[in-house]
């Protein structure tokens, strides 16, 4: 037996009503967030911090993500997307203001562990109303083009910040940073909450334990979050491994920054289609090609002897990489139970963001102890075996049933 889709009306009949009130805010809270990502270590080298303290400093806004995610989805189902918005930014605005003011390593630590805090409230009360609004014929490539649009705001916000930096000092990210969170907030958060949130009280709703969460939906977080996890570091461990493997052929900044700006350039192209491929076809003919790509570019990146074979890899990183955005998010939102929507995708969002904090981590750690070349064959295994979990988990797509009821069912 397979179940029907719940009958929820959708609050949209289209993309166009997200266009002001969920894809521009995402470009804007990118750029905040690329404006501020290149001066946090250099603001912590600047306040005394050991190179390996700076490098604590910068994990601490994924960490802040990861500590976030499930608290953040009993906050989004208790007050709702709107007010969670509101409460997210209000917080990350305080985060970002402390490390405008921070005078010493650990408040600058203290302020960005509040961003990654807020962004975790922040991204799912986002992702559950685009699960909640867009009809299930468009998810896919809602979820795509809102992962397309926070990364064009991320490649955006450098360039941004640096002529801001120019006028105010080194500091000048921040400040670009604030108003990205202030102005995203103050835009998202006109949109009322979805109907089923709006007409259900607070009071109605029980309370949902995370024990409840892994319980009910154990099959899901052990299989299709394994690969989730997998996914997350498999993404996240490329902007370690290309500056490092950059370093080591002797390439300077300004070579770097144009390879990384190719391969985010088709990274962009290429989210769209994926979005629109996964909308037809299904959700697996996007997300094992997108891994195997990434696993591919990992092997081939000990070959690469020069700036021209290192943007050779670039480019096939930002092509599986380009493929995958919005995957995670849409494979959340197939799966996630309507009646606790919020609490599940905290945790199906916690399995992501553990793999993109792990994964650079144990990157770090492999390139202490090893060659380079086994840090990048590891992180080709890792991309291959998410493939693999990909596609022997990932729910045969129908337009007509419910992805959530095939979930583990091959």
């Amino acid at each position: 037996m397979t179940e029907t889709v719940p009958k929820e009306q959708p609050a949209i009949a289209g993309l166009k009503p997200l266009v002001t009130t969920v894809f521009v805010p995402a470009a804007i809270f990118g750029i905040g967030q690329g404006a501020a990502a290149p001066i946090m270590a250099v603001t912590a080298r600047d306040l005394g911090a050991s190179v390996a303290v700076a490098g604590l400093i910068v994990a601490l806004g994924g960490l802040g993500a990861v500590l976030g995610d499930l608290p953040a989805g009993r906050i989004v189902s208790r007050f709702g997307e709107r007010r969670s918005i509101i409460g997210g930014s209000s917080l990350g605005a305080t985060g970002v203001v402390i490390c405008l003011l921070a005078q010493t390593p650990w408040m600058l630590g203290v302020g960005a562990l509040l961003t990654g805090l807020a962004n975790a409230v922040w991204g799912l009360a986002r992702q559950s109303y685009l699960a909640e609004t867009v009809p299930l014929g468009l998810r896919a490539r809602a979820m795509s083009s809102f992962a397309a649009m926070w990364r064009l705001g991320f490649f955006l916000g450098p360039l941004i910040g640096a002529g801001v930096i120019l006028l105010v000092g080194a500091r000048g990210g921040f400040l670009v940073q604030l108003v990205g969170v202030v102005l995203a907030g103050a835009l998202m958060a006109r949109v009322p909450d979805p109907p089923r949130k709006a007409q259900a009280s607070i009071g109605d709703h029980g309370h949902v334990t995370l024990p409840d969460i892994l319980r009910r939906h154990r099959a899901a977080l052990s299989t299709l979050g394994t690969g989730s996890l997998l996914m997350g570091a498999a993404r996240a461990s490329r902007e370690a491994v290309l500056p490092l493997w950059a370093l080591h052929l002797g390439l300077d900044a300004a070579q770097v920054s144009v390879i990384f700006g190719i391969g985010a350039a088709v990274d962009l192209l290429c989210s769209y289609p994926a979005g629109h491929i996964m909308d037809r076809y299904g959700r697996r003919l996007v997300a094992v090609p997108s891994l195997t790509v990434i696993g591919v570019s990992y092997l081939m990146l000990p070959f690469s002897t020069g700036a021209l074979g290192l943007t050779v890899v670039a480019v096939v990183m930002g092509i599986g990489n380009g493929l995958g955005n919005g995957v995670i998010m849409t494979l959340g939102a197939d799966i996630a139970p309507p009646e606790e929507r919020a609490e599940f995708l905290a945790a199906w969002r916690l399995t992501h963001d553990t793999g993109m904090f792990g994964g650079p981590l144990a990157i770090g750690l492999l390139a202490a102890v090893f060659p380079l070349g086994w840090a990048f064959a590891a992180l080709g295994a890792t991309s291959f075996a998410g493939a693999a979990m990909m596609f022997r988990f990932i729910p045969i797509y129908s337009p007509r049933v419910s992805p959530r009821s095939r979930v583990g069912k091959r």
